[in-house]
């Protein structure tokens, strides 16, 4: 089944998208992330996708948000953003169904051999953000020497069985999907994949499907109504 997962990203206590990932150019959907959750719940969505901007980027967080959020909503919630610690992985986990790991796969290898034997895998996401090809990371602020395909090969031998794929240079623009770089990670990766920018109509939903990927982590498309919701949702 294909699933579409409403996307809500947090930066200063507030429901955001962000252009490219850059944190000056954001656009306010929701003053209250709450309330953004509660929408999206109510609609009927399965999962939730929550990105702590702040913590991503070193500047605070939003872990009482959150909380919150995981307390109230009977919805499954996966949740990315400053995750660089066994430790903080693990307080997570306590709460959510999931969490997102990007940074740590590159910087700290080990941390997902660690959790990989503490946890089912499925429990664990390695987030694979890239821009022409290379993976970004520390909030997309630092391009790596790493390219996408072989961090995806190399985690997938480390256990993992999940990879979030996210194209940088479409995230946040309704420029619609770039098919050759999901492409490529698909033909890289064998497990569970996801993807995620530039997501601007059904066509790119459907493009998703036929590459055979599992689902696909939509923002500003959704906030904006230019794909169907939740008809798209639906296998």
């Amino acid at each position: 089944m294909f699933t579409v997962i409403p996307c809500v990203d947090i930066q200063q206590g507030r429901a955001v998208r962000l252009f490219e990932g850059d944190p000056e150019r954001e656009t306010i959907y929701f003053e209250n992330p709450e309330a953004a959750a509660k929408h999206w719940t109510d609609l009927g969505a399965s999962w939730l996708h929550l990105v702590d901007l702040d913590a991503a980027l070193g500047n605070g967080n939003n872990y009482d948000i959150i909380r919150n959020i995981a307390k109230e909503q009977n919805v499954r919630i996966e949740v990315g953003g400053g995750i660089r610690s066994v430790g903080a992985a693990k307080e997570w986990l306590e709460i959510i169904d999931r969490v997102v790991i990007g940074t740590a796969a590159i910087d700290k290898p080990e941390i997902l051999d660690t959790l990989l034997g503490a946890y089912n895998p499925e429990r664990i996401v390695i987030s694979i953000d890239a821009k022409d090809g290379f993976v970004a990371v520390k909030g997309w602020k630092e391009i790596t020497n790493t390219r996408a395909t072989d961090l995806a090969k190399r985690v997938s031998k480390q256990g993992v069985t999940q990879v979030i794929y996210t194209d940088i240079s479409r995230d946040g623009t309704l420029q619609g999907v770039n098919p050759e770089p999901v492409k490529a990670m698909r033909d890289a990766f064998d497990g569970t994949l996801i993807a995620g920018g530039g997501v601007a109509t059904d066509a790119d939903i459907d493009l998703y499907e036929t590459l055979g990927l599992s689902g696909a982590i939509v923002g500003r498309a959704l906030y904006e109504g230019t794909i169907s919701y939740p008809r798209a949702s639906r296998s």
